[in-house]
């Protein structure tokens, strides 16, 4: 798997979270529901502010490790959270040093089959905050680049 090391800087998003661990049986169900209800219950719409128009999918608040509980929250992100809408919460992705992989293809398999290779290679991870920020809207030929915090 290729990547390359970058430092970001601190992001804001605003969006809904749900807790889960990738061991419960309804994982993909959570995280599907929390992509289903952000753009079909109107979410997306009514955040004010957006920094962009990308998709993010942040996955923070780890237990331990990729066996443990954590948080993973679906949103965009904003350049002013002083108003949120209803419902959702407001999240600080931390700044620091990532690697920064891409990923093409089917969104959800290719998303999928990034995360089961990922937990096989030694990567220094923090365990802090990782995320996925989807650069188009194409479920077939999907970009997708995605933050792995590092320590």
């Amino acid at each position: 798997m290729n990547y390359e090391i970058v430092n970001l800087e601190e992001k804001t998003v605003v969006g809904l979270s749900a807790r889960t661990n990738n061991f419960f049986p309804d994982m993909q169900k959570v995280i599907g529901t929390l992509w289903s209800d952000f753009y079909g219950k109107g979410v997306y719409e009514k955040i004010t502010d957006k920094a962009n128009y990308k998709a993010l999918g942040i996955y923070s608040d780890y237990e331990n490790d990729e066996k443990g509980d954590y948080t993973v929250t679906v949103g965009c992100q904003v350049t002013n959270a002083d108003k949120i809408p209803e419902n959702t919460v407001r999240l600080t992705v931390p700044k620091g040093k990532y690697a920064k992989f891409i990923v093409r293809g089917h969104m959800q398999r290719a998303v999928s089959d990034f995360w089961q290779e990922l937990w096989k290679i030694d990567l220094p991870r923090s365990y802090v905050c990782d995320f996925e920020e989807y650069q188009n809207s194409d479920m077939e030929n999907a970009e997708i680049h995605i933050y792995i915090g590092l320590k």
